[in-house]
């Protein structure tokens, strides 16, 4: 919860003798909230954004908002137990991947569907319109700072190199939501199911023969150096993306002054996921470099042979538009509204 420190006042009796100075004081209150991250502090999310965006709200509030960052997990807990880590106040914002909640969040899963994200700038513009829409109520019981998605992800394995959905049966890949799992085993691979951050692990150990995860944050794990060929799929649209989600206690943040609230508000929503959204996109470039200058194979699945990987991803959709429709909801029509935010923001970039 927010860590407040007061100018001093002397007594109740004293404090309704000045009245009208009551709002004086309250303005300037400080504040500092607890922000806690799985990745480094060197990652490009947590580098290029989380720690020049609390710098940026520490100048703009004259010192009075204080953003503390607590990188990989420093506060203790799971990363799929951040969200909850906000919810309850046992931090102040989190932020996380929100497949790693299986189930919890239906309709932001659309996000995950295959090939319907392009970059992570224009999808994360295109995933907060959609939250400002959709997920309000599915997302209310924390104050969303911003939800964005990743860049395309890209199969990363050791060798043979994966060209065709048939190159991978017999083999287990790691995914990191539901959907993306079953998509992986509709291409015929062993899903296995965890977060980024179990992923060097497992493929150090060979529990898992590969990873799907993007270019971007692969430094951050070796993975150029845990696997050597990389699959990548042209076309416009991602393979996958996957949703996450910067979470605000919601007490925390209704107990901010008016003035800091709204520094706050300034500094997030759709600024905020642009701003995600754009840093993993130009991080994908240097790291893919890494991969190259390591002699990996990398590969590029295009024209007539993209097709099965498509037909793979229609089945996956389908699967999920009923599963909507047992539950009440047109996931038809969800995926045509991301589909047209998507459109709408390319042609807008």
């Amino acid at each position: 919860m927010i860590r407040r420190m007061f100018l001093k006042t002397a007594s109740i009796a004293a404090l309704a003798a000045v009245g009208a100075s009551w709002a004086g004081l309250a303005s300037a209150q400080e504040v500092t909230l607890r922000f806690h991250h799985f990745l480094s502090p060197a990652a490009p999310v947590p580098s290029q954004v989380f720690a020049p965006w609390a710098e940026r709200l520490a100048e703009a509030s004259d010192g009075r908002l204080v953003v503390e960052l607590y990188p990989s997990m420093q506060l203790g807990g799971s990363p799929g137990g951040l969200y909850d880590q906000a919810r309850e106040g046992v931090v102040d914002i989190s932020w996380m991947t929100l497949g790693w909640a299986p189930g919890r969040f239906p309709m932001v899963e659309v996000f995950d569907l295959p090939f319907i994200g392009a970059s992570a700038q224009v999808t994360s513009r295109a995933a907060w319109r959609f939250y400002e829409d959709h997920l309000t109520e599915e997302l209310g019981d924390v104050h969303v700072l911003a939800v964005h998605v990743h860049g395309p992800g890209v199969i990363h394995m050791n060798a043979p190199v994966i060209e065709a959905p048939g190159d991978l049966r017999g083999r287990s890949l790691r995914g990191p939501s539901r959907l993306v799992n079953r998509l992986i085993e509709q291409l015929g691979a062993t899903a296995v199911g965890m977060p980024a951050p179990q992923m060097p692990e497992a493929l150090s150990r060979n529990v898992i023969d590969g990873t799907v995860i993007p270019w971007e944050v692969t430094s951050a794990f070796r993975v150029q150096e845990l696997v050597d060929t990389h699959t990548e799929f042209s076309g416009g649209r991602a393979l996958y993306t996957t949703p996450f989600i910067v979470a605000m206690n919601r007490e925390s943040y209704d107990e901010l002054p008016d003035d800091l609230r709204a520094i706050l508000d300034e500094h997030s929503g759709l600024m905020l996921a642009d701003w995600i959204g754009s840093a993993m996109d130009a991080f994908d470039a240097p790291a893919r470099e890494i991969a190259v200058e390591r002699g990996n194979t990398i590969i590029t699945i295009e024209g007539e042979a993209l097709a099965a990987w498509q037909e793979a991803g229609e089945r996956v959709r389908a699967g999920w538009v009923e599963e909507m429709q047992a539950a009440g909801m047109d996931g038809a029509a969800l995926i045509a509204e991301v589909e047209r935010l998507v459109a709408e923001e390319l042609e807008a970039n």
